[in-house]
């Protein structure tokens, strides 16, 4: 078995070769048989890839520890599910995931476009097996998943693996880190078709059009990926946060960064002929931030919790790296003349500028990001000491960030293209306006003197209000004609264009995950030593230890402590922190209880017992108000992402005007 999948993946490596070889020679020297072929050989590698991940995935599932691979991140004991995701639990199995989706990815951009483009598809073919390529010589040559453990060391047998890393046990990392490889790898898409334009010397927007919806579904992944990510933190790690700035979390970040600030500058491409350079330039910067992402969680140049071990592979990164930017470079700067903007930003106040200031403000906490990542590697190789970079530097920096993107994207709706008078600002800012300082101020009345979470609520109710505002007049105009309710003139309304007013939506998720970091201002947290029967208070709750457990099972052994919960004397539930101890491993793990409520979660870490002899457990407790709405936030995130993607019913277009709310521009027109 393990020759045959090492096999299928040289074939797929020689396969990608080809294929390279093949579409660029058939483009370039007229023969379309030859690009036909490099293009038909993508199912084969996919095909290829495909034998190998199930060969590797049914190694990990019936246990076959002669695979260094298996013994290393599988055992006997371990639930099925979690030897299935063992497949991107380690360095080579993650490796070999990510090839196998770019493969799936590149198979079906050539099915789709086999009778469209027929100038770019051999490039995009090329550019896309050529980053394949690069993944297959990493597992064909450095880290193959089909190792075999007993060559030369005279092993014949090995009983047991070591198992999954316990704290890759949980659910969420079954469909975490594929979530995220699917925002990592899509983002090659857009990419390879927007480098076979500038080749091409495209004169429209093609390319545009092509990966508009792919760029969505892409960037969908990733904020799932991300926000999952923040989940599994929250619920295993056992310090109480979602987010704590870490070297491999932000490299996560930065790629949705940037393909955030492009789904917002590529509207002013489409609608006005502007911006195709910046464009170009935050399509490349998000694939090689995926591309650098992924070379930070696998070299080994930071510790993470989320990275894998030390690995040659990190000087092969920066070769590609290097020659992958500077090959974009190049090819930017040398058909600038083909990416001309077709219109100038007429007005300061307009939706253009603040598309602009948008993605000014995105760059900016990108670049800051960034270089807090890369400062301790820098600082080490410059100086040769670590200097780190914690939490505060963050927060000081992307909370006014935050707080502005906020701001503007409250702001875009109420604008209006080109240009906007006085008078119609006032008119569109005005309710919004009132309604974000009613809640600042009932804030400061009741007390509150955060400044940024002040701030932060009352622009969440800002930007509220300029969304329901926008549902409200539009759906309130279908109703006058048609007659309908207002409720379902506003599902009409979303329906007949599912692009603006998803992503109203969507910028209805950013709301709700905003409140939800917000509540981070007045988090409370105690540590307390207690015996069976003591209670301790933390904010309105009294806890009591009721009891402590242990036991074990084939997996691992454990020590749990269960808690009775009490609010004004009135008992409200049990909660049951734990501690395990996994056999293979030997690693301990905490499993928190949580008691999630939409006004704030109860958390308990069960942190072990005092080795002083008086045999007190050591329960860390925690009130985090508002957090539950980041998760909430995320599903709303989700559903107008793919609200989205839904065609449109019928085409129709509304001009903001001074005296009317809104105009219809042309009769709805059938799609």
């Amino acid at each position: 078995m393990e020759n045959l999948g090492a096999i299928a993946i040289l074939l797929a490596f020689c396969l990608s070769i080809y294929s390279v070889f093949a579409s660029i020679t058939g483009v370039r020297t007229n023969r379309p048989v030859l690009a036909l072929s490099g293009q038909r050989a993508v199912y084969s590698i996919w095909f290829l890839l495909t034998t190998a991940s199930a060969l590797l995935v049914y190694a990990l599932i019936a246990g076959d520890f002669r695979l260094a691979y298996v013994a290393k991140h599988s055992n006997r004991a371990m639930p099925t599910t979690y030897k299935f995701a063992a497949w991107w639990g380690g360095m080579e199995g993650s490796l070999l995931l990510w090839s196998w989706i770019l493969s799936s990815y590149s198979a079906v951009v050539v099915f789709t476009n086999r009778k469209k483009l027929r100038d770019m598809m051999p490039y995009v073919t090329g550019i896309l097996m050529t980053v394949l390529c690069f993944f297959l010589i990493l597992i064909t040559f450095i880290e193959n998943p089909f190792q075999v453990l007993a060559v030369g060391k005279g092993i014949t047998e090995v009983p047991d693996g070591n198992g999954l890393n316990p704290l890759l046990q949980y659910w969420t990392m079954a469909i975490h880190p594929p979530t995220l490889y699917m925002g990592y790898v899509g983002f090659v898409v857009p990419f390879a078709f927007a480098m076979a334009s500038l080749i091409t010397k495209q004169p429209g927007d093609a390319w545009i059009h092509t990966t508009r919806r792919w760029t969505l579904i892409t960037w969908g992944f990733q904020s799932s990926g991300v926000l999952l990510g923040a989940g599994w933190a929250y619920a295993v790690l056992g310090w109480g946060g979602y987010w704590g700035w870490d070297p491999v979390e932000n490299a996560s970040l930065l790629p949705w960064i940037t393909a955030t600030a492009f789904l917002h500058s590529v509207m002013m491409q489409e609608k006005k002929g502007m911006m195709k350079v910046w464009n170009m330039v935050l399509i490349a910067a998000t694939f090689f931030l995926c591309i650098f992402g992924t070379f930070l969680t696998r070299s080994g140049i930071v510790g993470s919790v989320h990275a894998f071990a030390q690995s040659p592979i990190g000087k092969y990164f920066v070769v590609f790296l290097a020659v992958g930017i500077a090959g974009t470079v190049y090819l930017i700067l040398d058909r600038l003349e083909y990416l001309k903007s077709e219109a100038q930003l007429e007005s300061v106040i307009s939706r253009e500028s603040s598309f602009l200031f948008n993605n000014l403000i995105l760059l900016a906490s990108c670049f800051a990001v960034l270089w807090g990542t890369i400062f301790p590697v820098i600082s080490e190789a410059v100086t040769g000491e670590k200097i780190s970079v914690d939490a505060p530097f963050y927060n000081r920096v992307n909370v006014p960030i935050g707080l502005f993107l906020l701001f503007l994207t409250g702001v875009g709706p109420l604008i209006a293209w080109r240009r906007s008078s006085l008078e119609s600002l006032k008119r569109a800012f005005f309710w919004p306006s009132v309604a974000g300082l009613v809640v600042i101020a009932a804030l400061l009345i009741s007390g509150v003197r955060h400044f940024y979470a002040s701030m932060s609520l009352g622009l969440c109710m800002f930007v509220t209000a300029t969304v329901a505002i926008e549902f409200f007049k539009g759906g309130r105009a279908i109703a006058a004609k048609s007659g309908q309710n207002l409720i379902a003139a506003m599902l009409e309304l979303t329906h007949r264009n599912t692009r603006r007013y998803g992503g109203y939506i969507v910028h209805m998720g950013i709301v709700l995950l905003f409140l939800g970091f917000t509540g981070a201002a007045f988090n409370k947290d105690a540590t307390n030593d207690v015996k069976t029967g003591d209670a301790f208070h933390i904010g309105r709750y009294e806890l009591k230890i009721r009891d402590l457990l242990d036991g074990d099972n084939e997996n691992y052994s454990w020590r749990k402590a269960v808690v009775d919960v009490s609010v004004g004397g009135s008992v409200i539930g049990t909660m049951e922190p734990e501690q395990r101890v996994y056999k293979a491993s030997r690693q301990p793990t905490s499993e928190v209880a949580i008691r999630r409520r939409l006004h704030e979660d109860l958390y308990l870490n069960f942190a072990g017992v005092t080795n002083d002899g008086r045999n007190m457990a050591i329960i860390q407790s925690y009130v985090f108000p508002l957090v539950t709405w980041i998760w909430v936030g995320f599903y709303v995130l989700l559903a107008g992402t793919l609200i989205c993607l839904v065609p449109p019913k019928v085409k129709m277009q509304y001009l903001r005007t001074e005296t009317v709310g809104y105009v219809k521009q042309n009769e709805p027109v059938s799609q």
